[in-house]
């Protein structure tokens, strides 16, 4: 394999790791997201159980879900920004895969045609010192 193939390979690989690194810490901030929204729901469920058993608690549990309407729909909206992030993420690691794969296969290539030249060399020349020993006898 070719100097400039191995070079290549090993940027792609840099490229690949580093994305998915980046789709690692993506996956995670995702799934933190995630979390607060389950956190939130149970927070919900908790507060109504309350408020059914206490009636001062059930006067202000309006005023609560009110808020805690607005706290869904951030932690909501911070999941679907993530999300789109990991998709772009997913993407671009795609490309790099592919990118990989590509380099990969030509330097393939290349020592496939090296072994294939060098193959033709050596029949050529098994043919000329046939074609002498003949003439020699």
């Amino acid at each position: 394999m070719t100097a400039w193939a191995q070079s290549l390979i090993r940027i792609s690989n840099y490229e690949v790791e580093t994305l998915q690194k980046r789709l690692a810490e993506i996956t995670a901030r995702k799934a933190e997201a995630e979390m607060r929204v389950a956190v939130l729901d149970a927070e919900v469920e908790i507060e109504r159980a309350n408020a059914s058993q206490d009636p001062t608690s059930g006067m202000m549990l309006q005023a609560y879900l009110n808020g805690w309407k607005m706290k869904r729909a951030e932690a909501e909206s911070a999941v679907a920004a993530v999300a789109a992030e990991e998709d772009g993420a997913r993407d671009a690691l795609t490309g790099a895969f592919e990118e990989l794969k590509k380099f990969e296969h030509v330097a393939e290539a290349t020592r496939l045609n090296r072994l294939m030249a060098a193959a033709k060399r050596e029949t050529a020349a098994f043919d000329e010192m046939g074609l002498r020993r003949r003439a020699e006898g």
